[in-house]
């Protein structure tokens, strides 16, 4: 196990042109705040920064297609997205965002500091221009053909389908997502941080340095990229919105959202630092302190050669220690997508399943995209709760917390002589807390949640064989040594928990009658006693001693039913439907008309005065309709969407000079035009309020 030491925790910022789902709390967040919450529990100094990523394409895209300015977007998700993160539990030290003044003030200092250093280089070259739209086309407003995978809705910055980053000018066959215009070649100056003049020292510090402990993906996608040679990359853009570039000639220019962002890591540290009277500087320059990055697998160059490369180029900075990138978590077979809203939402979940944080933290974590893309199923999730969390851990708890109740009125027993099988149990739970964190300080985290489940395995299995409920009606003396061993694992469950499942850690404890030894000043009741540390689990004998009165039975979590899960596919069913509805482009069935034929036509607004279902038929209807200039018989096949009785004084659209056709005996004398909705309702073209649908029908 780690001996104590100070960690700098990071974790992506998220963009804030929408709230959080699944896959941010999969790939990022959830194995950040398990990794921060157990080395606090195991007694470092951690300091777990988040924060809102305010700048960058998205942002002003999200405000154009609304209608408000991008301070309005970042204001509202900001907001949301810190809300979520709190109400799932991510233990951020602290969440800041990059439109602050203390973040400004940073960015612009670094750069000029690097400025100063003579560490950028300046180019005039030539760049996508929009001039319809009268500007420049960086990352997002550009879209075109990755020349890496033929993706062919790749952005100017990065391809979403293959992960590649590139420049909007490597795209092939590139577009304006302003104007849908082909773009022009226009000059434009920009700063740019010389990646080849640090090839030599990331060579070194990544393929030799960290070969063997970073993640196979992460240390692959560095060695592609470096094999392949650095080039120069641009630190600036021609945008309005975000950091200006405070350098001379930087008019209209901001800091590239990626030089500016990962800085956000270090102005949140400092913004916390005021905040809380400490000083900010040892949690970033001091060489004792461990760095560790989590991002998804898309921000890999990102964290590990253009952002190590701006702090080597610094010269103050340490640098990662590690950066366990995680790969994609998809959605029920499909790629999550919040355009095509495909998506689990942190805002929605925390709604639809009150108190069931841990559920999902749980569930992510099981199913982790940490070596490969993942899929997220609602059956899964379903699964996973009502087989692991219900019938393992809960059952286990609840059934020591009811014995220990029925027999003890909650007094936790004397053990007796301790068997052969006591002696093993206990050493066995003594052992879990190095068994889960080694699999944590390898950024396993799937393997170390199922660790834990595997000490509420032991219980159960203790719990089963031992059979203290007939035991008890034959020894009662060896039915308290059987309770206070699966006391003891419950004790262990409480603390050991709390990185994966915090909020049924504090349920438990809270059963158990424990309370956290930080938390114990503001407390007076004599029946709490001090919860075990992780560490002590792993020493000490006595976890819950004998004589402490524990409380009644509660349970920890809740079996859900077929039919809540069967509500969540069916929000995402419709989500698919109506995403293809949107999406749907409606061709022409018909051969194209000249102007003369149009004028052809005589079409009439008129009244439907009377209306009979014509026998043996599904769909006729026979009409009396009033054309304004005369009274007619119409037959239409609007029987499947309309009854006899709902049509009558129904205002429609007629044409009434086609030539009259006999209908299964009656002659119809004109045709009521219909239309369809998006959704495949057939309607009445509607005089009044303009019906719209996909096309005229003539029925």
């Amino acid at each position: 196990m780690n001996t104590p030491k100070r960690y700098t925790i990071t974790s992506a910022l998220p963009y804030t042109n929408g709230p959080i789902h699944i896959g941010h709390l999969a790939g990022v967040y959830v194995p950040a705040d398990i990794y921060a919450r157990f080395l606090r529990g195991t007694g470092n100094d951690v300091l777990f920064i988040g924060g809102s990523d305010e700048h960058g394409v998205p942002i002003t895209i999200k405000a154009k297609n609304e209608g408000v300015t991008p301070q309005d977007i970042v204001d509202k998700y900001h907001a949301i997205i810190k809300q979520s993160f709190e109400e799932f539990g991510i233990t951020f030290d602290n969440y800041s965002r990059t439109s602050a003044k203390i973040h400004h003030d940073t960015a612009s200092e670094f750069f000029k500091t690097l400025n100063d250093k003579g560490e950028f280089i300046e180019e005039t070259s030539e760049q996508l221009y929009d001039a319809e739209a009268n500007q420049f086309l960086a990352d997002r407003f550009i879209v075109g053909t990755c020349p890496k995978c033929g993706f062919e809705e790749s952005y100017g910055d990065q391809c979403e389908n293959c992960g590649t980053s590139h420049n909007a000018t490597d795209l092939i066959n590139p577009k304006s997502a302003i104007t849908g215009n082909v773009p022009t070649l226009k000059e434009t100056k920009h700063w740019f941080l010389p990646l080849n003049k640090h090839e030599d020292f990331l060579k070194e510090w990544i393929l030799e340095g960290h070969k063997k402990d970073w993640k196979p993906n992460v240390y692959g996608q560095c060695k592609s990229w470096i094999d392949d040679g650095l080039r120069p990359r641009a630190v600036t853009r021609d945008l309005d919105w975000g950091i200006p570039v405070p350098a001379e000639g930087g008019e209209g220019k901001v800091l590239y959202v990626w030089f500016d962002a990962p800085i956000g890591y270090i102005s949140s540290t400092k913004e916390w630092a005021q905040r809380e009277g400490k000083d900010w500087e040892p949690y970033w320059k001091d060489k004792d302190t461990k760095l560790v990055h989590f991002i998804g697998k898309d921000n890999i160059v990102f964290h590990c050669i253009i952002f190590p490369a701006m702090l080597k180029a610094e010269g103050t900075y340490i640098l990662p220690e590690n950066v366990p990138a995680n790969e994609f978590l998809n959605l029920e077979g499909n790629k999550l997508s919040t355009s095509k809203n495909w998506a689990v939402w942190l805002p929605e979940y925390l709604k639809d399943f009150p108190g069931q944080q841990d559920v999902l933290r749980y569930a992510l974590t099981a199913n982790a995209p940490e070596t490969k893309d993942n899929d997220f199923t609602w059956k899964d999730f379903q699964a996973r709760n009502n087989n692991e969390l219900v019938a393992i851990f809960g059952n286990f708890i609840n059934r020591v917390v009811v014995l220990t109740n029925k027999y003890y009125e909650g007094i936790v027993p004397s053990a007796g002589n301790l068997l052969e099988v006591d002696k093993e149990t206990l050493a066995t739970v003594k052992a879990y807390p190095n068994v889960i964190a080694s699999s944590v300080e390898r950024y396993r985290f799937r393997e170390a949640g199922q660790e834990l489940m595997n000490l509420a395995r032991l219980g159960n299995k203790y719990l089963a064989d031992a059979e203290p409920w007939k035991v008890i009606k034959e020894d009662a003396e060896r039915t308290k040594t059987i309770m206070y061993v699966a006391l003891q694992i419950a004790s262990a469950l409480a603390t050991l928990s709390e990185p994966f499942l915090p909020f049924t850690s504090v349920k438990l404890k809270g059963i158990l009658n424990l309370v956290d030894n930080d938390k114990k000043e503001n407390e007076t009741d004599a029946t709490l006693i001090d919860a075990i540390k992780w560490n002590e689990v792993a020493v000490k004998d006595v976890l819950l001693p004998a004589g402490h009165n524990i409380g009644k039975a509660e349970l920890l979590f809740s079996k859900i039913e077929d039919a809540t899960i069967q509500a969540q596919l069916d929000k995402l069913e419709a989500s698919k439907k109506a995403n293809e509805i949107a999406n749907a482009k409606v061709e022409p069935q018909k051969d194209t008309i000249n102007f003369d034929d149009f004028t052809k036509l005589d079409i009439r607004v008129g009244t439907i005065l009377e209306a009979e279902k014509m026998p043996k038929t599904k769909k006729l209807l026979k009409l009396k309709v009033d054309t304004g200039i005369d009274t007619r018989t119409i037959v239409s096949g609007i029987a499947e969407s309309f009854t006899a009785e709902e049509v009558v004084g129904k205002r429609v659209t007629v044409l009434v000079n086609l030539a009259p056709r006999a209908l299964r005996g009656v002659e119809s004398q004109g045709m009521i035009l219909m239309t369809e909705t998006p959704d495949g309702k057939l309607v009445f073209v509607n005089p009044d309020n303009s019906s719209v649908g996909n096309g005229l029908q003539i029925s």
